[in-house]
């Protein structure tokens, strides 16, 4: 893997935020196609080892999206939000919402900056509170279930390339 295909994330120590920024061979057109149609978002989205059994996506300012994923013993875990903007091809605005913790919605910008055809993904997660963003980073799952992802969209930008 190229350096700049490693996962950065960065966490301010006083601020409820969490940046992540990574780099796929893509231009950024097919990278927000990946982001935002079904049936893409189930080939790449989490980890390999869970099943994504919801994929309902309303790509429209006020609409929403909702994924759920199972693990292989029947666990689910399900994510919400409501587009707040939407600029294809380069930015999107949305809540966000671990159905675990109804009640710590974040708000999330995905930035997509293409150069040389190839395209940086810039999340901007914004919790309300320190505490909120220190659980979402408990325990490197979230790290770990977006390297796992991103790998998985590495795989997948062929296909979406070859389809466009």
């Amino acid at each position: 893997m190229a350096p700049s295909q490693k996962l950065e994330v960065i966490v301010a120590s006083d601020k409820p935020t969490i940046v992540t920024r990574r780099t796929v061979d893509a231009p950024r057109a097919l990278v927000f196609d990946a982001w935002t149609k079904p049936e893409y978002i189930k080939r790449w989205l989490g980890p390999r080892n869970m099943e994504m059994v919801v994929c309902d996506v309303d790509l429209r300012v006020g609409g929403g999206y909702r994924f759920v994923h199972r693990t292989p013993d029947g666990q689910e875990f399900g994510f919400h939000g409501t587009y707040r903007e939407i600029s294809r091809p380069d930015r999107m605005v949305s809540t966000y919402v671990f159905e675990m913790f109804p009640d710590a919605e974040a708000v999330e910008t995905l930035v997509l900056e293409e150069r040389d055809g190839r395209t940086t993904v810039i999340t901007t997660t914004v919790h309300k509170s320190i505490q909120n963003r220190d659980a979402h980073l408990a325990n490197g799952a979230m790290e770990a279930g977006m390297n796992e992802g991103y790998a998985r969209l590495d795989e997948l930008l062929p296909d979406i390339r070859r389809a466009a």
